[in-house]
């Protein structure tokens, strides 16, 4: 069974996950369902075929419910399967663009600061699985990165 690492995207429509054997991308999962029932299908096939070494994931910003229910998922599994879980902010993977907080409000980064924004026309933001990563760029946080604006 190959050994791989995974990069996992949760924070919206569609779920991506990518699986890397030495850093190189050789496959894209990707799911329409929310993350409570993407996570669990994908992950049912890929621990059939791969010996999983590493997660990194999105810990936030972004919906909270989808942080919350990734991050539980996914330390579960790792305690469960003696994988290593590392973490990242979102903004890594979406080309540092606007991610979407609730209502016409988006979270910015901005010199290492988050803020929310609102923007009466939503902005485009893609999350992208990268061709190439290291592992020695993310992170032993894992603990999700709630944002939560004051209301």
């Amino acid at each position: 069974m190959p050994e791989v690492d995974l990069i996992v995207i949760e924070l919206s429509s569609p779920v991506l996950v990518g699986v890397y054997q030495d850093g190189e991308l050789i496959e894209n999962l990707s799911s329409q369902e929310q993350s409570s029932e993407a996570l669990p299908a994908l992950f049912k096939n890929i621990l059939k075929n791969y010996k999983i070494n590493h997660i990194v994931y999105t810990r936030g910003p972004g919906s909270f419910m989808a942080i919350k229910i990734a991050y539980i998922f996914l330390r579960t599994l790792c305690i469960v399967n003696n994988i290593k879980l590392l973490g990242t902010n979102a903004f890594t993977f979406n080309n540092n663009q606007p991610i979407k907080a609730f209502g016409k409000l988006y979270f910015m980064q901005s010199n290492g600061t988050i803020t929310t924004q609102k923007f009466e026309e939503p902005p485009l933001a893609v999350f992208e699985l990268p061709k190439k990563f290291d592992l020695s760029d993310y992170s032993e946080e894992t603990a999700p990165l709630y944002v939560l604006p004051a209301v």
